[in-house]
């Protein structure tokens, strides 16, 4: 069933009983997308938060100058969206693209505040979920300010081989800050 990965996923943060957890998955529905399809693009409103059962999705802004800054990747077994968009109403400055064919499962914010009166235990999974991504954030940031682009790389590799072999040195050089130039400089040196 596709929403067994989801219903693991959540049994790492909560605990549902059977009949919530069958609850809970009714509020998410699934969504294919094809490689290099967009679900989201700048400017449109984020309707949804989405959890990546197949696939993976980079998440991008486009500069003015037409840059691509690669914010991260979600892969199989992690969410997306834009939570400023999602949760303010407004224009998204993010783009989610689709890097192979994918399948993410949706659930709208109506129908997320639906789920906290249904389920009042899924309000506490979403704020545990939302304190580990602020986390992985700040890591990130930290990283960004103290490490190398050598060591960046190196971490990127390491941690994260089911992404990093997926993707295109410009895609792999934007999320680490670095020209393409400069990362190839850097895996010839690795």
């Amino acid at each position: 069933m596709i929403h067994d990965l989801l219903l693991n996923h959540i049994n790492k943060n909560a605990k549902f009983s059977k009949v919530e957890q069958e609850e809970f998955c009714r509020f998410f529905q699934k969504k294919a997308i094809l490689k290099k399809q967009f679900i989201l693009e700048q400017g449109q409103v984020c309707k949804f938060e989405g959890f990546v059962t197949k696939g993976c999705f980079r998440i991008f802004t486009i500069d003015k100058k037409g840059n691509e800054n690669t914010l991260y990747f979600a892969a199989k077994d992690w969410w997306l969206m834009d939570i400023d968009s999602f949760m303010n109403h407004k224009p998204s400055e993010l783009n989610i693209q689709a890097l192979e064919d994918s399948e993410v499962l949706i659930i709208t914010q109506k129908d997320k505040l639906t789920l906290y009166d249904t389920i009042p235990n899924a309000e506490k999974l979403f704020r545990i979920m939302f304190q580990k991504s602020i986390v992985a954030w700040q890591r990130r940031i930290i990283r960004n300010h103290s490490l190398t682009a050598k060591e960046r790389y190196s971490h990127f590799i390491t941690n994260y081989p089911e992404i990093a072999t997926k993707l295109t040195d410009r895609q792999t050089s934007s999320y680490l800050g670095i020209t393409h130039e400069f990362l190839s400089k850097i895996k010839k040196q690795s």
